[in-house]
């Protein structure tokens, strides 16, 4: 059994400073906590070892470069054995940014990214609905984000 990684009230507050600004001095960090800089490398260090901080990097809003449509996508396999090449082959797609297994009607659960109306068909009708095992997908047009957010640090 795999034991679980330590974490203490030190590394939330270094997480909820990294999740206000990540691109945050580490120095600066060390000073609003009153510890030294080399603590703070440290923790997040350990923190991105032991897989609690998967990586820091920009949120960008995908609306605002251009891909003006999203959907949420069900996908169906014909075999769920298969889902491993199926997943493969979505990683394959750069508008799949997201994938998840999930229980119900569908085995993934897909986000997809497109430029427009045409685009969002092409990914659906050209690419997904073409990879070997897919049976058949069902979309939901996302009209934008009301909000996203971590989960919370306390």
């Amino acid at each position: 059994m795999q034991q679980k990684p330590k974490f203490d009230e030190l590394d939330l507050k270094i997480l909820s400073y990294l999740e206000q600004d990540g691109r945050m001095a580490f120095s600066n960090i060390a000073n609003e906590l009153g510890v030294s800089n080399t603590m703070i490398h440290q923790r997040v260090s350990a923190m991105q070892q032991n897989g609690i901080l998967e990586r820091i990097a920009p949120q960008v809003n995908e609306r605002r470069i251009g891909f003006e449509w999203s959907a949420f996508t069900g996908i169906v396999l014909k075999e769920d054995s298969k889902s491993a090449e199926i997943i493969a082959a979505l990683q394959k797609i750069p508008e799949v940014v997201e994938c998840y297994y999930v229980t119900g009607n569908y085995t993934l659960f897909t986000r997809i990214m497109a430029k427009s109306n045409e685009h969002m068909r092409q990914v659906l009708y050209d690419k997904i609905d073409n990879i070997k095992g897919v049976l058949r997908t069902e979309s939901f047009i996302d009209f934008g984000c009301a909000f996203r957010r971590n989960i919370p640090l306390q």
